[in-house]
């Protein structure tokens, strides 16, 4: 975490950093199938269902949705709505791509927690897929609506590959952005 503001070039930076994710939001078509999955599958608790109306302008009418969270460690949120009205839920559903993972929500996780969800998915006969990123490993899956979910377990010298990184962010972007492509991952397995 940043101790205070810091700038790099002209760019001041905020004096506090915003604190956690409060909530990630999505659209599904079914509250109880995502439920069943998120909670029943997953093992994430369902904590807040808000019913309410309220004018959506994308199409010019007071529209019933149903608004729930299902909480994180740290307080923060996966969200989700589902609309009353079949024009809102198509204005508002995520428009994905059936390949490539790189529209995601990841979530870090302890190895115990990794492995049980590894446990719960693969009797749900969920499809997951697995990475080793070098400075963690990753699980991927998709809930039912297409939401792309990442549980992560970072490396044991996390802290250390986080402050070489913090301390080269900058000049490894220029660097890429200038068309030089090596790879700066030693610790990935090839």
């Amino acid at each position: 975490m940043l101790e205070k503001a810091e700038t790099h070039g002209q760019t001041k930076l905020l004096a506090e950093p915003p604190l956690r994710l409060h909530h990630h939001a999505y659209a599904v078509k079914d509250q109880e199938v995502n439920r069943h999955f998120i909670e029943d599958i997953l093992g994430i608790p369902l904590v807040a269902t808000w019913c309410e109306r309220t004018f959506r302008p994308e199409v010019g009418r007071e529209v019933d949705y149903c608004h729930t969270f299902f909480e994180m460690g740290d307080g923060g949120a996966l969200a989700f709505f589902q609309f009353a009205d079949d024009e809102a839920w198509e204005k508002n559903r995520a428009m994905l791509q059936e390949v490539g993972g790189s529209w995601h929500v990841a979530f870090k996780v302890t190895q115990t927690t990794f492995d049980e969800l590894m446990q719960r998915v693969t009797k749900a006969d969920v499809p997951v897929r697995k990475i080793d990123h070098g400075y963690c490993v990753s699980m991927y899956l998709k809930t039912p609506d297409g939401l792309r979910l990442e549980f992560t377990v970072d490396a044991p010298d996390a802290e250390k590959i986080a402050a070489m990184r913090r301390k080269d962010a900058h000049g490894e972007l220029a660097r890429w952005l200038a068309g030089d492509r090596r790879v700066n991952n030693d610790d990935r397995p090839h």
